[in-house]
């Protein structure tokens, strides 16, 4: 089984992907309970990483490449429960679906709850890097922002705290804080006085 602290990512990688595309009216538990009934069996034996799937090419740079989502890894397993989904079923499930599946596996591995995936998210083709900083909310943005971000997806206040309680495990490039550690502000702060000063904060990347 892969790592599954990445896989909490793949929370806010759902909500927010361009490439899964389906309004939640049209989501439904068991979806493929009679075209594919194997599907989150294959998902959960193999192991998932949340990511965005598609690759950039000379023309595109693609969402998987932003800044945004540095750091995202794991496509090679979501390629290869894809590969094994597709021999059971093929052409039924789509690759969105499976990273949702993943999401919930990696969750409840990880020793939190285990829930209901509703399927039937259809995959888009297309893919932007330049998308990823629409939608996804940044490290740098404070609660009015975060709010506002996640209104716009539908989101309730609940609803973004659990996601973003979602990152509480794993690990976090310097780039994401760095200012808020060596150069909040220059007149006052060079730490912002928010952060819990224990234990220590050392940044290497």
């Amino acid at each position: 089984m892969a790592n599954p602290l990445p896989l909490l990512i793949s929370f806010l990688l759902v909500v927010s992907c361009a490439s899964a595309v389906a309004k939640p009216s049209h989501l439904k538990v068991g979806f493929y309970h009679k075209t594919c009934p194997s599907v989150e069996t294959i998902v959960r034996n193999e192991g998932c990483d949340g990511s965005v799937l598609l690759d950039s090419s000379p023309k595109n740079v693609a969402e998987k490449d932003s800044s945004a989502n540095l750091g995202i890894a794991g496509f090679n397993v979501i390629d290869a429960a894809k590969a094994k989904i597709e021999a059971d079923c093929p052409g039924v499930v789509s690759c969105a679906d499976i990273v949702a599946f993943a999401a919930r596996d990696g969750v409840h591995t990880a020793a939190g709850v285990y829930y209901s995936v509703p399927a039937g998210r259809r995959d888009g083709r297309v893919s932007r890097a330049a998308d990823a900083p629409k939608n996804l909310p940044m490290s740098t943005f404070n609660v009015e922002q975060l709010k506002e971000n996640f209104a716009r997806k539908g989101l309730s206040l609940e609803e973004m705290v659990t996601l973003s309680g979602a990152h509480s495990i794993g690990s976090s490039h310097c780039s994401a804080f760095k200012k808020r550690l060596y150069s909040f502000s220059s007149a006052r702060h060079h730490q912002d006085p928010s952060l819990n000063r224990m234990p220590a904060y050392i940044c290497e990347d």
